[in-house]
Order: C-alpha cells, then structure tokens, then sequence
C-alpha cells in the first residue's frame, strides 16, 4: 500500500492560499489548482494517520459525477499537466489522479444539503422537535426511515460542525431568488443520483452540494467535491434496515475504531491503526467501483 499524501509541497515555490480538511487550494491567476489529498476528519480534527488513495477517489469520483449530471459545473481539467506549472517527475506522480483545475467562482455562503433518509444530524434534530430544518416530518419515524426528498441548508463552516438553518434563514441572506434556484437544483440533482445509485445497488441517503458564482460569467456553478463518499451517504441496498445505523461507504471504520479508544475528542487524536486505514481504504474504492462500475486505476 502506498504512502499517504497529506501535503502538497511543490518545488516551483507556488504556496496554497487555502487548506482545508482535504483540499490544498492554489490560485493560478484565472483558475484554481485543487489538490485533494489523503487527509481524514473525524469529530472535527485532521487524523494524523491519512488513507492511501482517498484523495484520487474523491477526485476521479466528483469529475464522474460532474461529467454524468449535466449541470454548469467549476471543473476544466483533471489533468496536473493542463495546471502549466514546471513540476518535478515525483511531484507529477505524487499529484496524478488528485488534481481539479477549475473555474473560478463566489461561493454561496450555504452548504445545500438534501436529505432522503432520516440519518445523522437530521435525526438527532427531528428527535427532539419533530422537524428537520424547520421542515415537519411525520410522528413515529425511525432512525434511518426513508422520507421524501427535504432540502435542509447548513452554515459553511470553516472549522467545527456546519450548523442547520431553514431555508428562510438562507433565502434572508442570499435572496429568494436565488434561494429557490438552489433548493430546486439539489433536490433534482439528489433524485438523479438516487436513481443512478440504486441501479449499482447503493442508497444514496442524503448529499450536500457546493454551488458558486462563475466570476466570469455571472453563472451559477456546482464547485467543489459532488456525490462522493466524504459528501454524500451510501449505503449498500441489501444490508438497508430501517431503525437504527446504516454500514455505509465512508470513515464508518475510523469513527468507530476511534469511539473504542478512549480518545477524550478534545485533545490531538491517535494515530490509526494499519488495518483501519486499509478497510476503509477499501471502503473508499469499492464506492467508486461500484458508482462507476470501472476498477479504480491506483488499485
């Protein structure tokens, strides 16, 4: 198994202006240079330990979906060598298979997330007042029950949880207008890849999506990761049973390895052990495998 890729370090002296949990972001003047590494978050910190390849499945998954929606999306080139900068023959191996350049965009201050199933922080909320979201669900729903498509918006936060609001609390910010554009384009694109999804066998819980505002065009974009594993919740259709948590495509092995530690969620976390990386390395790649229906080219 390959090492983990957890910072981009490029020897033409260009700096990111933008780290994220995942993402090193660098500006190429009228484009962006997103490179998605290994990193892996849990309970709102960066893990020491990365998961090899799981910046390539994001990315050959996003430019899947960016390809398969037919919605105006940021992507130009998946291709480091398109970025024009003078690289090293390790830096281009290092960077193949993780790279976006995009358009660049003014991103709408929301995440837009939509839910079909009744999971995570939407069932914690409709636990206690019965509603998602300001959203009233129907009484006597279980954990993971399926609904009817909601579109439940969240704060974009930098660090720590992103916070649920209403969609008046977003339209209040960003307008009607625009507010209704976004509700009306998740919810399509959520039902589109549901379908898709379950033709491959997966259910695709709930999504959150990233728009922006072309700066050149004025256009409304799709930016961002779309539909991967670390936006989005899959779970395997012939395992689905309502009532409780799902097995799902993601860092279930991670949070669950590190709920056993001990680890008090407020002090630096350890490091993961080798066979939690690889199981949900694994993980990972079968949720490309099977979304795709290709094998993964870093196996």
């Amino acid at each position: 198994m390959q090492t983990p890729y957890l910072k981009t370090r490029l020897a033409c002296g260009i700096t990111p202006t933008r780290q994220g949990k995942v993402r090193d972001v660098f500006d190429l003047g009228d484009r962006l240079l997103l490179v998605a590494t290994d990193r892996i978050s849990a309970f709102d910190w960066v893990l020491p330990t990365g998961i090899p390849d799981k910046g390539r499945v994001l990315t050959a998954l996003s430019a899947f979906w960016f390809s398969a929606l037919g919605v105006p999306h940021h992507l130009l080139s998946t291709r480091i060598e398109d970025a024009g900068l003078a690289l090293e023959p390790d830096e281009r191996a290092n960077l193949a298979g993780r790279v976006m350049i995009t358009r660049k965009a003014r991103v709408v201050p929301f995440e837009c997330v939509c839910r079909g199933y009744l999971s995570g922080s939407g069932w914690k909320e409709y636990r206690t007042t019965g509603a998602v979201c300001g959203i009233r669900l129907g009484s006597g729903l279980v954990e993971s029950a399926r609904i009817d498509p909601i579109f439940t918006p969240a704060t974009k936060a930098e660090s720590g949880h992103d916070e649920n609001v209403s969609y008046e609390q977003m339209a209040s910010v960003i307008g009607e207008s625009l507010a209704d554009t976004l509700r009306s384009n998740t919810l399509s694109i959520y039902r589109d890849a549901a379908q898709r999804a379950a033709e491959r066998g997966l259910i695709l819980a709930d999504t959150k999506l990233e728009w922006g505002i072309d700066l050149a065009t004025e256009n409304l974009l799709l930016i961002d990761e779309v539909l991967t594993p670390d936006s989005s919740r899959y779970w395997p259709a012939d395992a689905y049973h309502p009532g409780g948590p799902q097995p799902s495509f993601d860092k279930q092995f991670v949070r669950d390895w590190l709920e056993q530690t001990g680890w008090d969620k407020s002090s630096p976390p350890p490091e993961l052990p080798p066979d939690v990386v690889s199981r949900t390395r694994s993980k990972y790649i079968e949720a490309y495998e099977r979304l795709t229906g290709e094998q993964f080219p870093w196996r």
